[in-house]
């Protein structure tokens, strides 16, 4: 990967958590019931001193590990995602563009056009190939351990865990709980399909990777320099 790919690639990495936070905003305005990764996180808050947001940002180190014992690396792509996804939903909160809604069916057409714009959001990060967030990684690792399913099955089957976990633990479930459960892995491989993107054939760089290379270019152009 070049310098300028890398370099290029932040930015790209940067607009597509931000369609991915509107995406979760969405899904979040539809007000229909909590997705399965804030159902788990809210049920940890009941258990334990911490709040909403801390119970989130333990239960990403826990992920993180997670993607560490399954060999995903981690790069800059996730650092970034861990910095800004969170406050981009918070952005799209505060300025709150959309109405909230008001019929059933309307709520969960608005919860599908989240769900879409989410994976249209995961492809534009993931395609930068300098990792991804902690939940996508750990997709990703299990993907590539689950080869024969369809990367939206794969997906299916870990929100449905989690959601599980999240509602024994009493987090809230409602109907546009079971909408994202169940349609964000059918949507996602939808756009994955029209779009052709295979996230498990992504070849991604750790920090250390891209600082190596970063380095070793530098020295380059130095060394370049002074024989001229």
């Amino acid at each position: 990967m070049s310098r300028k790919k890398i370099v290029l690639g932040w930015p790209r990495i940067v607009f597509g958590l931000l369609v991915f936070a509107l995406g979760v905003h969405l899904t979040i305005r539809a007000d229909l019931g909590l997705a399965p990764w804030d159902c788990l996180g809210t049920g940890i808050a009941l258990h334990t001193p911490l709040n909403y947001g801390l119970a989130m940002t333990a239960m990403s180190v826990i992920i993180l590990i997670i993607d560490v014992l399954l060999k995903e690396k981690i790069g800059f792509g996730t650092i970034i995602d861990a910095l800004l996804t969170g406050n981009f939903v918070q952005m799209f909160s505060d300025l709150d563009p959309f109405p909230k809604t008001k019929n059933v069916w309307i709520g969960i057409a608005v919860i599908v056009a989240g769900l879409a714009l989410m994976a249209v959001g995961q492809y534009f990060y993931m395609t930068a190939g300098q990792s991804c967030g902690p939940r996508d990684a750990l997709l990703v690792g299990l993907g590539k351990r689950l080869r024969r399913l369809p990367i939206g099955v794969v997906q299916i089957l870990l929100w449905g865990t989690v959601l599980l976990i999240g509602r024994l633990l009493g987090g809230p479930v409602g109907i546009g709980t079971v909408v994202s459960t169940f349609g964000s892995g059918i949507i996602m491989q939808l756009i994955f399909r029209l779009i052709r993107f295979e996230p498990r054939q992504i070849a991604h760089q750790s920090v250390i990777d891209t600082m190596r290379l970063l380095r070793a270019k530098r020295e380059a152009r130095h060394e370049g320099f002074v024989d001229s």
